[in-house]
């Protein structure tokens, strides 16, 4: 008897372990995967029908968080848009986005509009996430043209390999993040 009891005792100490552990590891995940600019990109989110979790997966992974980080190409904001690319996706917006400069990408809101654009256009033409995610590091030339490699896509749809190791690892970065905000916010997106 006295061996079942002590049994018993250690299976709950181990219980309580590995749920103090659970709750332990889902608090360190959150501070790790916050939840910043929620409103923004609830509204940008929206308007370009992106997966909010893609969005936060992506700022996340470029920035941070940090609305002030500038890349070693010189990327600016949240979404670390290029110069060239803001250019260009000004001539896929609104009239008001012309107003706009290049030093506006430091605005959060700026950054999260320009980011949602980019990402938008991006899963629209390739649809799905690794290929929008490796255009969106590589740019969308060079990943049409791994699509169009049956050594890099046995579809022409799908990357079954990426050949530039940062951007393989990006995708699978931003991806991985975009799966842990999907477990960590079920509830809340």
């Amino acid at each position: 008897m006295k061996l079942f009891t002590r049994l018993l005792s250690l299976v709950a100490i181990a219980a309580l372990v590995v749920a103090v552990f659970a709750v332990g590891y889902k608090e360190i995940q959150k501070k790790l995967h916050p939840l910043g600019y929620e409103e923004l990109i609830e509204k940008y989110s929206a308007e370009y029908d992106l997966d909010k979790r893609l969005v936060l997966a992506v700022i996340k992974c470029e920035s941070g968080f940090d609305s002030t980080a500038v890349s070693s190409v010189g990327a600016r904001g949240l979404t670390q848009i290029t110069e060239d690319t803001f250019n260009w996706l000004k001539t896929k917006m609104e009239d008001d986005a012309q107003e706009l400069t290049f030093d506006d990408m430091f605005e959060p809101e700026v950054a999260i509009r320009f980011g949602c654009r980019l990402l938008s256009i991006l899963t629209n033409e390739f649809k799905n996430y690794e290929a929008s995610l490796a255009a969106y590091h590589a740019g969308s030339s060079r990943v049409r043209g791994w699509l169009e490699d049956p050594e890099l896509s046995r579809d022409g749809v799908t990357l079954d390999s990426i050949p530039f190791e940062d951007t393989a690892g990006y995708v699978k970065k931003v991806m991985k993040a975009y799966e842990t905000y999907g477990e960590l916010y079920s509830d809340e997106l």
